[in-house]
């Protein structure tokens, strides 16, 4: 949602209780004094908090300009703009949008419905709809959905002191001005040059001269993701986005980008915890188990399938008992093994980090790995199984069912987010639970298959 736009004042303190009692006693210039003081985020964290009467006195007392700062820097539940906006008049909601960096502006209108979308923009300023209404049809989750199109150009053929005079002219509208993009007589996008570059070069030299015309862009259908890692890896403070044939339609700016980490860090958590969405906070149970419960019902029929798989070794189990002791340490520790793996195959294509690398690498240094740990897990369990019971080999059975489920569940781990990458499916739908059930029954094999090859060596 509504990034920050602004850096944050130092140690700034919100005087609560005046601007409560400066509201409940309808004192509008000390409100007003006292309020604007403060750093938009400040005021967006003092309005979150108010009631539906006094927020109304608040839409009073700020213009709809005043009021489009604020509500950039608003963090409230998605479903809630709906509500806010409501409580507004539908022009000054409308006056306050077109005041709001269109991206921003995007962002609010697209929790609405098509209805509401559509009467703010029939009143909304003329231009700002415009710009808004270009930004709306990209797709979700691509560069041109989060793109802004307030950014500076200038023609590579004219002085540096004609491009400062547009910078001045244009910066108090645009989203930055640090960077100051070139383009040819047909829009398309020839070059980049920084703030800094303009102020230290004397007045009379060329554009065309100081411009760096090796510029990094992203593809307007770019996915969101990609363009954060690319972000990250170049350190910028914002990209140009452009259409296929390299037109500049706008720019997205690295607070954007702090926006998209979280939301797509969010969405992966949320797969792996096998709960469908985690960017909002339930308050109430119905709406909570929703999310939860199409996860744990294909994993409540999973678990079923292991609990016939293991009535199919009832006859093993009849003669041998103790075997059913260490079903739960043999499934868990697949399970937790088969996690560790998937987080970190998740996270390197999350990254990116996989796509610079050869993906049999990692297979091989996960099934080193399993090897490893299943050596030193499997030893360790069966010197302690045989001095508790006293069976050396219900010892040596433990252990090599530890040792061989350790490397198929860190070789699980890893090869499923691999092939459903391959496939275009989200990695992190492979979540920690699914693979965690998954590996339950291929330990449950592997332990029950061993302990019935050689039942007639165990003690009844």
């Amino acid at each position: 949602m509504p990034g920050q736009r602004h850096e944050n004042s130092a140690n700034q303190q919100i005087d609560t209780e005046l601007l409560l009692e400066s509201l409940e006693e309808e004192a509008i210039d000390q409100f007003r004094e006292e309020f604007l003081e403060l750093h938009p985020y400040d005021q967006a964290t003092f309005f979150k908090d108010l009631d539906e009467d006094l927020r109304t006195r608040v839409y009073h007392y700020l213009s709809p300009e005043e009021m489009a700062g604020l509500f950039e820097n608003l963090e409230i539940e998605e479903a809630e703009y709906q509500d806010v906006l409501a409580e507004m008049s539908p022009h000054y909601a409308a006056d306050m949008l077109s005041n709001m960096y269109a991206d921003d502006a995007v962002d609010v209108l697209n929790e609405l419905d098509k209805e509401q979308v559509a009467s703010y923009l029939t009143i909304m300023d003329e231009d700002a709809a415009q710009e808004i209404k270009d930004l709306l049809h990209y797709e979700e989750y691509t560069a041109g959905s989060i793109m802004t199109t307030e950014f500076i150009a200038i023609s590579a053929n004219q002085t540096i002191r004609s491009a400062m005079y547009i910078l001045k002219k244009e910066a108090p509208t645009a989203e930055t001005i640090y960077y100051v993009y070139v383009v040819d007589q047909d829009k398309r996008l020839a070059g980049v040059i920084s703030l800094r570059d303009l102020i230290v070069n004397d007045d009379d030299v060329m554009v065309s001269e100081v411009a760096n015309d090796r510029v990094v862009s992203v593809s307007v259908s770019q996915d969101q993701e990609e363009v954060a890692r690319m972000m990250r890896d170049y350190n910028f403070l914002a990209l140009p986005v452009v259409d296929f044939q390299n037109h500049l339609l706008g720019i997205i700016t690295v607070d954007d980008i702090i926006d998209v980490m979280e939301e797509e860090a969010s969405d992966d958590y949320s797969k792996l915890a096998g709960i469908t969405d985690l960017d909002t906070i339930d308050h109430s149970p119905l709406s909570a188990a929703k999310k939860r419960l199409p996860w744990l019902v294909i994993l409540l029929f999973l678990g079923m399938f292991t609990a016939r798989l293991i009535g199919q070794f009832e006859d093993t189990l009849n003669k041998v008992a103790i075997l059913a002791v260490f079903i739960p340490l043999i499934a868990g520790m697949a399970g937790n093994t088969g996690t560790q793996a998937l987080a970190v195959a998740v996270r390197g294509i999350a990254t990116g980090d996989l796509e610079k690398e050869d993906k049999w690498k990692l297979i091989v240094r996960e099934a080193g790995t399993g090897l490893i740990t299943g050596t030193i897990c499997g030893v360790l369990v069966m010197f302690v199984v045989y001095f508790w019971q006293g069976d050396l080999f219900l010892g040596m059975l433990v252990g090599i069912s530890i040792f061989f489920t350790l490397i198929v569940a860190t070789l699980a781990g890893s090869l499923v987010p691999l092939i459903m990458h391959r496939m275009k499916i989200d990695p992190a739908v492979a979540s920690g639970p699914f693979i965690t059930t998954i590996n339950d029954i291929i330990s449950i094999l592997i332990y029950f298959g061993i302990a019935t090859m050689f039942m007639g060596y165990l003690a009844e």
